[in-house]
């Protein structure tokens, strides 16, 4: 999901944003001062009412945010307003959104910490994610030939890997449905939870470069791997076409990335050796490989984290918005990186996205991502056991 936008492009959008941004602030600075009475703090027994422990993003963030949906908000007219009658202002109505997205609480107990209907907080909500995809998708996008070198240059820091574009990994969202709707058995996943997936192929700063949710959780990752964009585009040889790289023996490794073993071998996507016989240097692989691909269990970990709308168990979500709600909160977690957010920080790095579910595996490999995966393992035990 996300449209590739030039460079330049998105960093005029970003610079034009941040100025609205800094007009937000000098135009309400006393916001804060007028909102925070309104928060109940009886629903925050153990947290302070201040504007980071409440909203998990630091105040320059939250203006920028604003600046975001401000035209879109203000475009659909709307009588939002406080139990005092109070209209609801672009600031107030972000922030309840953007309160209900990071703690996950419910519509009834958002209503009632802010002093409003809990009918009001459902509309708000989804306002904000239809104003987030349309003025915010330019934070989830393709790679830059620029930026793409910096990332390999980044990856191969981290374990040696050469020419390694991105690493590619899944999640379940979970979901409570009713069992005794026969139509809910396509969401029951391997270990018994009722789930949508997410797919996303992440960069060596832990920003999403490319999404797709929605599919049941039933389903393996090939399947909604084929089904998205990346992969059709992998395949046309339109994405991860740049220049090939030179090995020291003379063979050349073209662009990939890299998956866990539940994701097929191909000549652009490189997966772990599988069996217990294997060769020093296919543990070596393995090894670099999996250390390599922790970045993208560490951005899924902390998209939950610091989201935690889709962290626990959803009562009853509408599995057509679900995935909309989904594609926000990535674009949230790019814009918090974007922006150097130092909030994003106070999440603890975590591998752990999704606790009790077993490795999958998948055994369909394509001949070239045999031979590409060959000569990388000899390329590597050869470059690091010597």
């Amino acid at each position: 999901m996300g449209p590739a936008r030039g460079f330049k492009k998105r960093k005029r959008a970003v610079k034009k944003a941040a100025a609205a941004a800094a007009a937000v602030a000098q135009g309400s600075g006393d916001w804060w001062d007028d909102f925070s009475p309104r928060i109940n703090t009886g629903q925050l027994a153990e947290e302070p009412r201040s504007f980071k422990t409440i909203f998990k993003i630091s105040r320059k963030t939250f203006n920028y945010i604003c600046s975001l949906v401000k035209d879109e908000l203000m475009a659909k007219k709307s009588t939002f307003a406080f139990t005092d009658g109070k209209t609801l202002s672009v600031e107030d109505q972000v922030a309840v959104a953007l309160r209900r997205l990071a703690s996950g609480e419910s519509l009834l107990n958002i209503g009632v910490l802010f002093g409003m209907n809990h009918s009001s907080v459902a509309q708000i909500n989804w306002r904000f994610v239809e104003a987030m995809e349309e003025r915010g998708l330019h934070h989830l996008r393709w790679s830059t030939s620029q930026e793409m070198e910096s990332f390999k240059s980044k990856f191969e820091k981290i374990q040696g890997l050469p020419n390694c574009c991105g690493a590619i990994d899944t999640t379940h969202i979970m979901m409570c449905l009713p069992s005794v709707d026969a139509s809910n058995k396509v969401w029951m996943d391997y270990e018994k939870n009722h789930s949508m997936l997410l797919q996303a192929v992440v960069d060596p700063d832990m920003r999403f470069r490319d999404v797709i949710t929605g599919w049941p959780g039933s389903m393996s990752e090939l399947p909604v791997l084929r089904s998205s964009g990346f992969f059709k585009m992998c395949e046309k040889g339109t994405r991860l076409n740049g220049e090939k790289l030179e090995l020291a023996e003379g063979t050349e490794v073209r662009e990939y990335i890299i998956g866990d073993p539940g994701f097929p071998l191909l000549p652009w996507l490189l997966t772990p050796f599988q069996g217990v016989d294997l060769s020093d240097a296919e543990i070596e692989f393995n090894k670099r490989l999996s250390a390599t691909g922790v970045v993208a269990q560490r951005a899924l970990a902390r998209l939950k984290g610091m989201w935690k709308i889709i962290e626990g168990e959803m009562w009853r979500p509408d599995r057509h918005r679900l995935p909309r709600i989904i594609l926000v909160c990535c674009l949230l977690h790019n814009i918090t990186i974007d922006l150097e957010d130092e909030m994003r920080h106070e999440i603890p790095l975590s591998q752990e996205h999704d606790t009790s579910y077993k490795q999958q595996f998948c055994d369909e490999a394509d001949n070239n991502g045999i031979i590409l995966r060959d000569n990388l393992s000899r390329y590597l035990y050869g470059r690091f056991s010597s």
